[in-house]
């Protein structure tokens, strides 16, 4: 298999039910995607950064204990690490409080040297981060330059509306280097008052090689040049949403570097996406990696 090398930022994720915390587990988009796949087996690396405190440490651990060199994750004397707080409605439905400071991050660490041969998973706001876009923007152009294959997930949420003006040309910019888009209506809805998938399209497809839709338990689009196909959403009874898109990404490309056709992409990215949602965990199941070793 090819190695998967994922861009992006790091938390830990406190999950809250009826406001009494559950569970504290090390998440982050790319980083919950990038864990679930070197449990299925795929070789991986991380790109991100933390803080030199005890949070740093139970993240940095948990990489390496997952079989992920924590090679290129920058820390600094001084800094502290993220901390999300994800409270769980009724529906099981995550709403998050994030406790952050973008201003100071900082990448100047070691990083990988991506080659044809590699996959990068990238997005949310530490694909577009100002602050650090200069080594970000740089590493994912050499990527694409260099004939790998890049995953985007767009994943903007309404914290960062008022940044918007400055970072639309690299949200651009994002989606005309990778491969990929996966992008959820609410996403669109900010960054365009846009919620018809047509429209959407309309607005990104002459940047954009492939454009995946989502909206939650409704149907799944797939845009590309050629037209658009639709898969249904199968319902399930959900624990926690927390790790639903990330693990739709990581199955997703774990179909891909299986050389699936793009339904089997989408049926195992959804695959993935619900054993997540049946658990209050950010990563795939044990259950769910025997099966896949089994079929392998």
């Amino acid at each position: 298999m090819k190695r998967v090398i994922g861009i992006g930022e790091t938390v830990l994720d406190i999950l809250f039910k009826n406001d009494q915390p559950q569970k504290a587990v090390p998440g982050g988009s790319t980083y919950n995607s990038i864990i679930s796949l070197v449990r299925a087996g795929v070789t991986c690396a991380m790109v991100t950064e933390v803080g030199d405190d005890h949070i740093g440490n139970i993240i940095c651990r948990f990489l390496r204990e997952n079989g992920v060199s924590d090679e290129y994750v920058c820390r600094h004397t001084g800094t502290k690490s993220h901390i999300s707080l994800a409270f769980l409605d009724e529906n099981n439905d995550a709403h998050y409080t994030f406790y952050k400071d973008h201003t100071s991050l900082v990448l100047d660490g070691a990083l990988p040297l991506i080659t044809a041969e590699d996959v990068v998973l990238f997005g949310s706001f530490f694909a577009i981060n100002p602050v650090i876009r200069p080594v970000v923007g740089k590493l994912l152009r050499q990527a694409h330059d260099a004939g790998a294959w890049l995953y985007y997930d767009v994943n903007f949420r309404k914290p960062h509306i008022s940044d918007l003006p400055n970072v639309l040309p690299y949200i651009e910019e994002n989606m005309r280097l990778a491969s990929v888009v996966r992008g959820s209506t609410d996403d669109f809805f900010c960054l365009y008052g846009l919620t018809d998938g047509v429209e959407i399209y309309n607005r990104v497809g002459a940047f954009c090689q492939k454009l995946i839709l989502t909206d939650g338990a409704k149907t799944i689009r797939v845009y590309t040049p050629a037209g658009c196909d639709e898969y249904d959403v199968e319902p399930i009874e959900t624990v926690s949403t927390v790790g639903a898109g990330d693990n739709f990404n990581a199955g997703y490309i774990y179909a891909l570097l299986n050389g699936s056709s793009e339904p089997e992409r989408i049926v195992m990215a959804q695959r993935w996406s619900q054993d997540v949602c049946r658990q209050i965990e950010n990563n795939i199941s044990d259950k769910l990696v025997r099966q896949l070793h089994i079929t392998q």
